[in-house]
């Protein structure tokens, strides 16, 4: 069974796909599928913390 993405662990693998950018590990075959992850994995992280401040204003909002 597939686990379900988390912010953490989506923020940790673009991390690593930005470390191997950046240091140059990573091979010309590869470079564009971990920039379509990479893409793939900020378009999550964007989404996420999007429904999350919505959430949070909710919750504020609710208090007032």
């Amino acid at each position: 069974m597939k686990k379900e993405q988390t912010y953490e662990s989506a923020y940790t693998e673009l991390k690593e796909i930005i470390r191997e950018l950046e240091t140059e590990t990573i091979s010309m075959d590869a470079l564009l599928k971990k920039m379509n992850r990479a893409k793939e994995l900020l378009r999550f992280c964007r989404e996420k913390l999007v429904r999350i401040e919505g959430e949070v204003e909710k919750e504020l909002d609710a208090g007032s």
